[in-house]
C-alpha cells in the first residue's frame, strides 16, 4: 500500500500512448493548483470497447480490479481523465449494485486475487474536479495569462456527460465553456459538442468515422472557432489526426489545432509549452506554437 494522495490517477491505456499530452498536462495542471496526485500503482486496462461488447462479464473483472487497487491504497478518489475509461469504471459499480450474480463473480474475483471489496471509491473526472473541488472563482484568481483573440469549441464527446450527469449536464453541458471563460478563453456556442466523433469507427468502418469527424470540425469552423478544445483523448486523437485525409477528400482547407481543456488551463495557470505537451500537436501546429509560444513581454497578464 501506497501514501493517500488527495487522488489517484488512473491514466488507463491511451494516455500512456497516444493521449500522452493529456498526462503531461493534466498533472502539471494538477500541480500549478498544489493538488497531490499519485499514479494508482499496477494499474490494468478498464475492459472498455472490445472488452466491453465481447464480454461484459469479463471487462466488469478487469475494471473491478482498477477500483480494488484504489481501495486498497486508502484513497477515496480515482481520476479517471479518459472518457472511456471513466464510463467503464462507473458502469462497473453500477453493474456490481444492481445486479447480484455480476456482484457474486466480482466478490469472488477480488478474494481469490487477495483485493479489498469495491466500497468507498469515487471514480472522478478532471472535469468534475476541476469545476467542484477547485471552482470557477478559484481558476479565475489563479489565472496569470489569457489566451487573447482565440476562440474556441468546447467539445466533450458522447461517453463523459451520459448516462450518470456527474461530469457535467448529459443534455446541455456547460462547464467546460464556464471554466475556460474564467480563465480568459473565448469560446463559441457548439450544439454538436455531446456528438459522437466516431472513436472506434475510424479503425473499423472508416469512411463513417472520418466522416464524423469531418462533421465536427465543419460545424466549429462555421461557427467561427479556431480550435477545438476536449477531454477525451480518442475524441482528441480522432479530431487531430484525420484532418489530412479529411481536406484531401473534401479539398476544403481544415487545419484546426485540437487541444486537451488541461493544456489550456495549464498554460493559463503559467505551465509550460512543452509541460503541457502542446508541441505534440498534428493539425494547426502553427497557430499552436503562436498562441503558446509567444514572447514573454508580448503576453497579456492579469
Amino acid at each position: 500500500m501506497q501514501p493517500s494522495a488527495k487522488y489517484l490517477y488512473y491514466p488507463g491505456c491511451s494516455l500512456k500512448g497516444t493521449g500522452i499530452a493529456y498526462e503531461e498536462s493534466l498533472l502539471t495542471t494538477f500541480r500549478l493548483l498544489e493538488i497531490p496526485v499519485s499514479e494508482l500503482p499496477d494499474w490494468n486496462c478498464c475492459g472498455a470497447t472490445t472488452y466491453m461488447s465481447v464480454s461484459e462479464t469479463s471487462a466488469t473483472l478487469m475494471a473491478a480490479r482498477n477500483l480494488a487497487l484504489a481501495r486498497q491504497t486508502g484513497s477515496r478518489d480515482l481520476l479517471a481523465p479518459c472518457n472511456a475509461c471513466y464510463l467503464t469504471l462507473r458502469k462497473s459499480q453500477e453493474l456490481v449494485q444492481k445486479h447480484p450474480q455480476i456482484a457474486q463473480a466480482v466478490e469472488q474475483y477480488l478474494e481469490q486475487a487477495g483485493l479489498p471489496r469495491l466500497d468507498s471509491v469515487r471514480v472522478r473526472h478532471p472535469l468534475e474536479v476541476l469545476y467542484n473541488d477547485v471552482g470557477v472563482q478559484r481558476l479565475r484568481e489563479l489565472t496569470t495569462r489569457r489566451l487573447q483573440g482565440v476562440r474556441v469549441a468546447c467539445y466533450y464527446g458522447c461517453q463523459a456527460v451520459r448516462p450518470y450527469g456527474e461530469v457535467d449536464d448529459p443534455h446541455q453541458p456547460t462547464r467546460m465553456e464556464e471554466i475556460l471563460q474564467a480563465v480568459g478563453v473565448d469560446v463559441v456556442d457548439y450544439t454538436l459538442r455531446t456528438k459522437c466523433c466516431g472513436g472506434p469507427l475510424t479503425g473499423t468502418i472508416h469512411d463513417v468515422g472520418v466522416r464524423l469527424n469531418y462533421i465536427l470540425l465543419k460545424e466549429a469552423m462555421r461557427q467561427g472557432a479556431q480550435a477545438i478544445v476536449t477531454i477525451c483523448p480518442l475524441c482528441q486523437f480522432n479530431l487531430d489526426a484525420y484532418q489530412a485525409e479529411i481536406r484531401k477528400q473534401s479539398g476544403e482547407s481544415i487545419d484546426m489545432p485540437i487541444l486537451y481543456l488541461t493544456q489550456v488551463v495549464g498554460w493559463a495557470l503559467g505551465g509550460g509549452f512543452r509541460e503541457l505537451g502542446l508541441h505534440r500537436a498534428i493539425s494547426g501546429r502553427k497557430q499552436v506554437e503562436q498562441w503558446f509560444t509567444v514572447k514573454k513581454e508580448a503576453q497579456t497578464y492579469v
